[in-house]
This record gives C-alpha cells, sequence and structure tokens, in this order.
C-alpha cells in the first residue's frame, strides 16, 4: 500500500471533495482534531488498504493558506504518534511537501494493522468526507479485521488459557476507565469480551492473549514462568557478599510495579542531621523516579516469549543493577538507543497498557527520563551494557 504518494497524485487528491482518504486543515489550531483524523485513517473503515493524507495548509476547497511550514509544525505533527493519545501506536509520516503552488503539512497515514485504533480513549473512522465516532457496529467490524499473521507475542493467545484466568474486576475497575472514554464506557450493555477484544486483550480465536494474562491474570507464572522480578540486595559490591535481603516480586505487571516501587522505597537511603526537634533532610543516594523508569521499560520491553529467565535487579552497596532477559529490539540500535523517538516494541500491547495505567509518562522517553532524574539528583547518568540475549542497566550511587 502507498505509504508516500508522488506530487501530482497528492495535487489530486487536494482538490478532491468527497474522497474519504482526505481531510484539510487550514492550520494546527486544533490539534486534537489532527490527532482524530490521524486516528480515523488508522482505523480505515472503508478498508481502502491505501494510506490517508492529511494536509495543514489547505483550505477545505483545497486552496494553500500560506501557513508557514516550518521545523516546529513539522516537529509538533511527528510528536502526535508518540505522546500516547493515539494508540495502538501510529504508522505515519510528516513532510513540507508543494501542492498547487504553495507550502503545506502532508501527514500520511496507513491503515494500521491492529484496530482498533484509539485517540483519548475514542474510536475515530472516517465516513465518507468526515471523521465520526464510531458505532458499536463499525467497531466490531474493526475488531473482526484485525489481522492474525505475524502478530508480536503479547498479541498471541496461551494455550488453554480462557476469561477464567484473569481477574475481570480488576480490569473492569482499573483499567476500563482510564482506556476507554467515559461516553464510551457508559453504554454499559458491551460485553466483556467486547471490551477485551476492542482493547487487543483477546486472540481471533476468543481467548486471553499473553498481554492479557500478564496485565490481568491470576497467576501470570502459571503460563509465563519468568513473569517476575527478583530483588536481591548484598551487603558490598560482589555478588559473592553476603544477601542482606531479596524478594520474588511477582503478579500481574501493574500490582508488580507497585510492589517494586515499595521495595525501592523502603532501600533508598536519606541521609539527615537532627538539631533539637529539626530534621533536615538530604539528598537520597538513589532518585525514586530513575529506578521507576528503569524497572518499567525492563518489564516492558523484556522478552516473554523464549526466556524464562525473570527481570534481576541487584542492589549493591554502590550501585544498582537491572538485568533485562531481551536484546535490543527492532530498530533500536546500540547507538540510537534512549534517544527520544528511536524506540521500538517486542510488546505493544503491553506498552499501551501500562502508559493508559500511568506506570509510562510518554512513549520513547523512559531511558531519557531516567538520565534526567539521575541527573537532578546528583547521581551519575546511568550506564547501559548490551548483549545478545539482554539489557544491563547500572546507575551508581551518588558521591
Amino acid at each position: 500500500m502507498e505509504m508516500n504518494y508522488t506530487d501530482a497524485e497528492l495535487a489530486r487528491m487536494a482538490v478532491d471533495l468527497e474522497s474519504d482518504l482526505v481531510e484539510r486543515k487550514e492550520s494546527l489550531a486544533e490539534k486534537d482534531r489532527a490527532a482524530q483524523a490521524i486516528c480515523a485513517f488508522s482505523n480505515d473503515l472503508p478498508a481502502h488498504r491505501r494510506s490517508g493524507v492529511l494536509f495543514i495548509g489547505l483550505t477545505d476547497e483545497g486552496a494553500p493558506t500560506g501557513l508557514a511550514v516550518d521545523d516546529a509544525l513539522l516537529t509538533t505533527l511527528s510528536a502526535i504518534r508518540s505522546d500516547g493519545n493515539v494508540l495502538p501506536l501510529p504508522v505515519m509520516s510528516v513532510a513540507k511537501r508543494s501542492v498547487a503552488g504553495g507550502d503545506v503539512a502532508v501527514v500520511t497515514v496507513r491503515p494500521h494493522d491492529d484496530p482498533p485504533v484509539r485517540f483519548k480513549g475514542q474510536v475515530w473512522v472516517r465516513v465518507g468526507p468526515r471523521r465520526a465516532l464510531a458505532s458499536r457496529e463499525e467497531e466490531r467490524i474493526l475488531v473482526e479485521r484485525r489481522q492474525s499473521v505475524d502478530l508480536p507475542f503479547d498479541k498471541r493467545p496461551l494455550r488453554g488459557a480462557t476469561l477464567a484466568d484473569l481477574d475481570l474486576d480488576t480490569f473492569r475497575r482499573e483499567y476500563l476507565p482510564s482506556a476507554v472514554a467515559p461516553d464510551t464506557l457508559a453504554e454499559n450493555d458491551r460485553t466483556v469480551e467486547h471490551q477485551l477484544a476492542a482493547l487487543h486483550l483477546l486472540a481471533r480465536d476468543g481467548s486471553p492473549n499473553a498481554a492479557a494474562v500478564l496485565l490481568f491474570g491470576r497467576d501470570p507464572r502459571y503460563w509465563l514462568p519468568g513473569a517476575y522480578v527478583q530483588f536481591v540486595r548484598y551487603q558490598g559490591t560482589s555478588v559473592t557478599d553476603p544477601i542482606v535481603d531479596q524478594k520474588v516480586i511477582d503478579g500481574p505487571l501493574p500490582q508488580m510495579l507497585r510492589r517494586a516501587d515499595e521495595v525501592a522505597t523502603s532501600n533508598i537511603r536519606v541521609p539527615a542531621s537532627v538539631e533539637g526537634r529539626v530534621t533536615d533532610a538530604r539528598t537520597p543516594d538513589y532518585p525514586a523516579d530513575a529506578l521507576r523508569q528503569l524497572l518499567a521499560n525492563a518489564v516492558m520491553h523484556r522478552n516473554y516469549e523464549t526466556s524464562n529467565a525473570p527481570v534481576a535487579w541487584f542492589w549493591f552497596d554502590d550501585r544498582i543493577e537491572i538485568h533485562n532477559p531481551g536484546g535490543l529490539f527492532g530498530r533500536v540500535t546500540e547507538e540510537n538507543f534512549g534517544t527520544p523517538g528511536a524506540t521500538d516494541y517486542r510488546n505493544p500491547t503491553i506498552a499501551e497498557a501500562l502508559k493508559v495505567l500511568g506506570f509510562v509518562q510518554r512513549f520513547g522517553m523512559g531511558v531519557a527520563l531516567a538520565r534526567k532524574h539521575c541527573a537532578a539528583n546528583g547521581n551519575p547518568l546511568p550506564q547501559f551494557v548490551f548483549a545478545p540475549a539482554g539489557i544491563a542497566a547500572i546507575v551508581r550511587s551518588r558521591p
């Protein structure tokens, strides 16, 4: 399918007022409407299997407005892809092009292989030349259209798993209100199967996929033995030194990350001087926010498919090491690792859910934020050691 069109094709599309592959905006005054259009093109309800085009800088009739198409505008449009409001992440490109003698910003959006795509919890589609919220029937069509080939592991079924293996109360109480817009959620006649399927948590055969079990399973380790964090606190700087404390942190991923945060908080040391009744709190030896980012990255990006090893979390007197069983994935390399925008997802449904639940602030920013928090706390920047089967993050104590 086309990802980018020629100048001649764009010129024809710009003036085709009836096309459901085109939307025009005179400016980016309302960024949310642009994001809704990207969501609608991603869903490709008419099943064109062709890319949709959003023009910024054209009138409704297709005439250039003279808008200044500068780097700031292109950067703002590009950021829509990864700001976490359009999920799953859209496949799109942004470019400055010449149409009808004027400069315009052109956003080209491919139909997504894993619909329905949502913007802020709502499913948008193209109905003729306009965009609209999807009806229940239209959303069902998108769910059924989902492709079954080349699915990432977290979207595949786990043989033998059923809905009885999920904590559906937690799914309804904690996840649905965050993932789905309130007015859509108010339509309470939707079955739980429909709700799970619309949020990419059921396989095509109606059984829970790996992401559903990891996020809401009653016993994720029964199905995926390595789905836990092994915490060990050493008295010293080597794994041969005495062990002070050790814990197995398991359960559904949200619960696991909350427990890991409690463990981190209890082990971080904050020196204080006491004079009379006044306590002068000082800087902790490690920034809790940096550890949250690195642990969330580890459970989100790890390899659940072929490794039964846990995420290993070693706490020494002079450093913390977090070992993730899963090497670099997709377009991420050692050279671009941790660079905002240079990101890829081994487990895209898990990444989406952790973003919805607030464990991930923004896609592709975990390492950058960990570096920022370390620098602000006075710690050296985190180090990363790469191996074919894993990545280790090392955070050293404040001097």
